[in-house]
C-alpha cells in the first residue's frame, strides 16, 4: 500500500479495494491492521463492521457500525508512520523521530538505492522504501532466517515487495555482497557491532554518499567513530528526543488549578433525542494542550558520516 508511482503518491485519491491493507483507527493508541475481503467482518466494542462497507471508499473515511450504528471507526492508509505502530515487534524498532532523522540525514531520494543491515521488524525498511519510490530499491540484510522470512511476508502485505529485497547474511562477519560495490546512494546500519561492517559499507557507497549507524549505547558510538575516521568525513552523532502534547477540551467553570486552568476533561451529558432543559446553561470549556505524562525517552544514537572521495 506504499505508493510506487507518482500517480499513487496522494493517499486520499486512492480507494479501498479487496485485499487492501487498512489500519482501523479507534483512538491514537488503538489501531488494528486488517486485509479487506468481500465477506470479512471486524468487531470491537463499538460494534460490528463489514468489510463490504469499506470497499469503494477513500482512505480516511469514517464508517459506522453495521448493527445498530452505535459506534464508528476511521479507515486509514498504512503509511510507514502508522505501520510502525501496528507491526509485529520481532526486535526493537525505530519510531517517528529517529526514522525522520535517518531519512533526511541519508539524503535519500526518489529512484535511489539504499543498503540496510539489521532488517529486524522492518519499520525502517518501509520508510526507506517510500523515500526511494517505485523506481528505487532497498536491499536489506538480516542474519536470522526466521526474521528475514517474516519481514518478506510483511513487505508483501504492505505492498513494497517490488522495491525491497531481503537477504540473509551476516554483514558484521562477511560484509555486504562484493557485487554491490559502488552502487549504494546510502547505507543504514542497525547492528550490535557496527564498526565491523563499516569498511565494507564504505566500499558500497557512491562518491560522497552518506552512511548512518543506529546504536543504543554511547560506547558503540565511540568505537564506530574511531573506525569512521579513516575513510569518512563530516562525522556527527545525534540523540533525537520527541515530546508529545495532549490536546483536550477541559471545564473552566470549576476545579481550576492555581494558574486558572482545569485539568478535568469536559464530559457532556447525553440526553435522549428531543429532550432539552431550557434552564440548564452551557458548561464553559476551553481547549488545553499539555505534555503527555508518559514520554518516550532515550532510544539510541544516530551517527552520520560522509564518504571521502580520494583521487
Amino acid at each position: 500500500m506504499i505508493p510506487t508511482s507518482a500517480a499513487d503518491s496522494v493517499t486520499h485519491n486512492r480507494l479501498i479495494t479487496p485485499n487492501s491493507l487498512v489500519i482501523i483507527y479507534t483512538s491514537p493508541t488503538t489501531l488494528k491492521p486488517i486485509t479487506v475481503t468481500p465477506t470479512g467482518t471486524f468487531q470491537n466494542r463499538f460494534g460490528l463492521f463489514r468489510h463490504s462497507d469499506f470497499m469503494g471508499r477513500p482512505f480516511g473515511s469514517k464508517v459506522y457500525s453495521s448493527d445498530d450504528r452505535r459506534g464508528y471507526v476511521y479507515l486509514l492508509a498504512p503509511t510507514p508512520e502508522l505501520w510502525s505502530m501496528v507491526l509485529s515487534h520481532r526486535t526493537q524498532i525505530l519510531y517517528l523521530a529517529d526514522v525522520s532523522m535517518v531519512v533526511l540525514g541519508l539524503e535519500v531520494g526518489f529512484g535511489g538505492t539504499v543498503l540496510e543491515s539489521g532488517t529486524g521488524s522492518g519499520a525502517m525498511t518501509v520508510a526507506l522504501a517510500r523515500a526511494v519510490g517505485g523506481e528505487g530499491r532497498v536491499l536489506t540484510f538480516d542474519f536470522h532466517e526466521g526474521r528475514a522470512e517474516a519481514a518478506r511476508e510483511d513487505f508483501e502485505r504492505i505492498g513494497v515487495s517490488s522495491i525491497v529485497t531481503v537477504g540473509v547474511r551476516d554483514i558484521q562477519g562477511q560484509g555486504f555482497p562484493p557485487e554491490l560495490a559502488g552502487q549504494a546512494d546510502a547505507v543504514f546500519l542497525d547492528l550490535p557491532q557496527p564498526w565491523l561492517a563499516l569498511p565494507s559499507a564504505g566500499e558500497m557507497l557512491k562518491g560522497d554518499a552518506v552512511l548512518c549507524s543506529f546504536s543504543p549505547c554511547i560506547e558503540q558510538v565511540q568505537r564506530s567513530c574511531e573506525t569512521l575516521k579513516s575513510k569518512f568525513t563530516d562525522i556527527r552523532t545525534f540523540e533525537v528526543l520527541l515530546r508529545t502534547y495532549e490536546v483536550k477540551e477541559v471545564i473552566t467553570a470549576s476545579g481550576l488549578s492555581e494558574d486558572g486552568c482545569s485539568m478535568r476533561p469536559c464530559k457532556r451529558r447525553q440526553r435522549p433525542s428531543g429532550e432539552t432543559n431550557a434552564a440548564e446553561s452551557p458548561i464553559p470549556s476551553t481547549i488545553m494542550a499539555k505534555p503527555c505524562a508518559e514520554a518516550r525517552g532515550h532510544t539510541g544514537y544516530l551517527t552520520f558520516a560522509r564518504r571521502k572521495c580520494l583521487y
